[in-house]
Parts: C-alpha cells; sequence; structure tokens
C-alpha cells in the first residue's frame, strides 16, 4: 500500500500542466532564405548606358525582404569616362544595398588603380550615387609616391584624390619605378 501511495503521488507531480517551451533564437539572418542565389555572377551597374562598374561574385545570395544581397568573392572593376577599367577592387565579402545599389566590401579589402596605388583595408563602402569610396577604419596607402597609413578615408572610385582622415604613418616612396 505504502508504494501504491507513492507511485501514485508521482504520476501526480509529474503530470503537471506546465510545458516546456523550446529555445527559439532570434536571428534575423536566418528568418529569409534567399530568393536567389547564384554562383560565378556578374553585375554590371550603368548610368545613362555607359558602365560605371562590374561586380562579380563567387557566391551570391539575394535577400527579397532585406533588399540586401550578399556576396563571397568579391571582385569590382571601376570604369572611367572613356569605359575603361580604373580600378579593381578585391575582398572576402560584400554587401549591396539593393535599395542604393551601394556596395560594401569587408574583409581583406585590396583596391589597385591604374597607376599602381594600391589601398588596403578591412571594410569600405562604394557610394553608387556619388562614385566615392570611403571608411573609418584603418587603411594603408602606397603609390608610387608615397605610403600613408591612418583611420578613416575618403576617395574618388579611381583612388586618385583621396583623403586619410586620422593618418598615424607618412613616408616618401623610395621605391623608384
Amino acid at each position: 500500500m505504502k508504494y501504491l501511495v507513492t507511485a501514485i503521488l508521482i504520476l501526480l507531480i509529474s503530470c503537471s500542466e506546465e510545458k516546456i517551451k523550446p529555445i527559439l533564437e532570434n536571428d534575423n539572418a536566418q528568418t529569409e532564405i534567399p530568393a536567389h542565389e547564384s554562383w560565378n555572377s556578374k553585375i554590371t551597374f550603368t548610368n545613362e548606358g555607359k558602365i560605371r562598374a562590374v561586380l562579380f561574385s563567387d557566391h551570391l545570395k539575394k535577400y527579397e525582404l532585406q533588399k540586401v544581397t550578399l556576396l563571397e568573392g568579391v571582385k569590382i572593376h571601376f570604369y572611367n569616362s572613356e569605359q575603361k577599367i580604373s580600378t579593381t577592387l578585391t575582398s572576402r565579402r560584400g554587401k549591396v544595398d539593393d535599395m542604393t545599389m551601394d556596395m560594401f566590401a569587408i574583409d581583406s579589402v585590396v583596391a589597385v588603380n591604374d597607376s599602381g596605388t594600391v589601398l588596403t583595408t578591412q571594410e569600405l563602402k562604394w557610394n553608387n550615387s556619388t562614385e566615392k569610396i570611403t571608411t573609418d577604419k584603418f587603411v594603408s596607402i602606397k603609390s608610387s609616391k608615397e605610403i600613408i597609413e591612418g583611420y578613416g578615408l575618403e576617395s574618388d572610385q579611381h583612388l586618385h584624390n583621396y583623403v586619410i582622415f586620422n593618418v598615424t604613418y607618412s613616408a616618401l616612396n623610395e621605391k623608384k619605378k
């Protein structure tokens, strides 16, 4: 009898109304699946029929609700007014704001212009409407004339006219061509 009462008590205690709810992670990136996904993609940016830039990506994922395109393995060619490549930019990852068509290069960003100027940084933004590149991250620019390092940059997309806002190092380039 003692065992029967104990068994009934255990049974009553274990049959409560309280339900255990699973823990859900609130990760917005995983709430939407890509509307389009492609490999070895090419996106052309034009203005009045003239090519302004061509973006290549190893892997592209376009999200309709977020209005963003995520990129892996990025290479972009910027074109001058004569429709010739003036600058080539590469990065491991990137993002395009599908509303403004602004492009963000992320992780191991390198830009090289037609005169050999090399910009390296970890992140930058290309503004589609102004055709300028900007960052608040650490940057290094090496040209045939100078080497400049610092934090924050604004430049034309051709790397001909640039400003580094907080210079930490500056020297004349001793390398002869």
